[in-house]
């Protein structure tokens, strides 16, 4: 690898991570604006509450990132039905079972290096390269984040603190 391949690599890795680090506080936000009860309402059969999502990200994030090097990203042990079940209870749970998902996931992020991004790992025994795996999940969780701050704009309504730019106001940047 050339010292500017390095050099992007590396730029890379520390981009990414950045932006999940914000994708994690934008929905770290989004449930500090909540009660309790509207982490678990969702409206209706078909459609996840907060809980549920955080529920399913974490299980994504443990499965996928658990030894992401040396074994498929689908872990057997996995049960991704199940992640769709209304089982936290709290909001304290909530913060437990989403830390230990991000715990991991940084944790592997954190174990990569420059050398790793072309690597191939498998996903329910499909190839892809590192950096294929983490846009993957870049997208799957930003997708997610994007739901966990949609329900909380719904609920909230008139009392939603914006997270971004708010209407009507011209960014300085």
């Amino acid at each position: 690898m050339s010292s500017n391949e390095k050099a992007v690599s590396t730029e890379y890795l520390k981009v990414i991570k950045s932006r999940f680090i914000s994708m994690k506080d934008t929905a770290e936000k989004t449930f500090e604006q909540l009660d309790d009860q509207d982490l678990f309402w969702y409206p209706n059969e078909n459609s996840n509450s907060i809980a549920v999502i955080v529920k399913h990200m974490s299980g994504n994030m443990i499965s996928r990132w658990t030894d992401i090097l040396h074994s498929d990203g689908e872990k057997p042990y996995r049960d991704r039905d199940g992640e769709f079940e209304h089982t936290i209870s709290s909001r304290k749970e909530l913060y437990e079972v989403w830390n230990k998902g991000w715990d991991v996931f940084f944790k592997a992020i954190d174990s990569l290096t420059e050398e790793h991004l072309l690597h191939v790992i498998y996903i329910r025994k499909e190839p892809h390269t590192v950096i294929e795996a983490i846009e993957r999940q870049m997208y799957h969780y930003s997708y997610h984040i994007g739901q966990i701050v949609y329900i909380a704009k719904l609920l909230k309504s008139d009392q939603w603190r914006c997270l971004t730019i708010p209407r009507n106001k011209k960014s300085t940047s």
